[in-house]
């Protein structure tokens, strides 16, 4: 007998995966503390199973909308089991399902192994702040988890807009408008574009992904908003680049002005698999002083790595510096940090301060 939706997902709450995907022709797999994992005493998922696992979880609306366009983005509520993200696409002819698990409960901030510095910067009162990193790096928690404190310890208006929403938000002291694309707007560009007339305090954008979204979110920071938004980039200079180059040629330097006068952090992190089972983040911060506010307006965001090196008493490192910490910790392993830093000779020097560690990274 084919297992329904209900059974896998419970057995990937049980399991602490933090996903689990269906394919025509494999046995479910989960992803565990960032591995992938086959669930082999399980049967083969087929066509028709998986058709009516995604029938099951989604809204005559949703499935219309997926039958044209093969794919799909949307939350999945279960009052037994959780909540989840979801992601619906067609390959081979056959249909493939990702589902995320969410916490129903949302975390503090000081539970999600992140510096003290996330809690000052969530209370700015305007200004555009960016959490980035790749796919499964966390960022959808870390945002939720800052709008959240705002939420606890602020009077605001709030208006995320998300595709889908991940975390269900309910008012304490402030007050949130949550707004799904797709369900309740068109798109990221429309839906911030209207925000501005709804009496915001806070606007949070799930995804900056074109020129009209990155544009509107600038001109909101400088209208004295506080704008949170998160994209696909690895470290604050190819934030930066990333912003500057989605604008045409000519209006580059119009935006490099703009971008120095609003953009208060960038925030980027990837999760490393902690020792002893679990992830936990390493975290790459950045927070606009007069120095970083110079090399962009110049165009130097090459030179940003040594600004961050030098600015730890203003809360900033970069991810070499963050990875350093935990292996001196032995938080992470010294091979994980290997495998999640783009400049290995920098780590090695971070990493000087004990000769051992120092011998091992030559010898690997």
């Amino acid at each position: 007998m084919p297992d329904t939706i209900e059974d896998l997902l419970s057995i990937a709450q049980e399991q602490s995966a933090s996903d689990l995907h269906l394919n025509v022709g494999s046995t479910p797999i989960l992803r565990i503390d960032g591995k992938l994992i086959k669930l082999h005493d399980h049967p083969e998922v087929n066509g028709e199973t998986i058709r009516e696992i995604l029938r099951t979880v989604t809204t005559e609306q949703q499935m219309n909308r997926f039958l044209k366009q093969q794919e799909l983005d949307f939350s999945y509520d279960n009052p037994l089991i959780g909540r989840f993200r979801v992601n619906a696409c067609v390959q081979k002819g056959n249909i493939s399902l990702a589902c995320r698990l969410l916490m129903l409960v949302l975390s503090p901030l000081s539970s999600l192994g992140l510096p003290d510095v996330y809690t000052e910067l969530s209370l700015r009162p305007r200004g555009l702040i960016l959490v980035t990193g790749p796919t499964g790096s966390g960022k959808s928690t870390t945002m939720a988890a800052m709008i959240n404190h705002i939420n606890n310890t602020q009077e605001r208006h709030i208006i995320t807009i998300e595709d889908p929403i991940e975390y269900v938000h309910a008012d304490n002291k402030s007050v949130i408008i949550q707004r799904s694309v797709g369900e309740d707007t068109d798109s990221f560009a429309t839906a911030l574009k209207h925000s501005l007339r709804h009496d915001p305090d806070v606007i949070v954008v799930g995804e900056m992904r074109d020129l009209v979204t990155i544009s509107t979110a600038v001109s909101a920071a400088e209208t004295g908003h506080l704008v949170f938004g998160t994209l696909h980039t690895i470290d604050a200079s190819e934030t930066i680049d990333r912003v500057i180059e989605v604008f045409p040629g000519g209006q580059q330097e119009q935006i490099r002005l703009q971008l120095s006068q609003v953009l208060v952090a960038v925030l980027s992190q990837t999760l490393v698999p902690r020792i002893g089972g679990g992830r936990v983040p390493a975290c790459e911060i950045m927070i606009c002083n007069s120095a970083i506010k110079n090399l962009m307006r110049e165009g130097q965001v090459h030179q940003l790595n040594s600004v961050l090196q030098l600015g730890q008493k203003e809360g900033m490192q970069t991810l070499n510096q963050s990875l350093a910490n935990l292996v001196k910790q032995n938080v992470i392993s010294l091979e994980d940090a290997m495998e999640r830093t783009s400049n290995l000779k920098q780590l090695q020097d971070t990493l000087r301060y004990n000769s051992s560690i120092i011998d091992k990274v030559t010898v690997i």
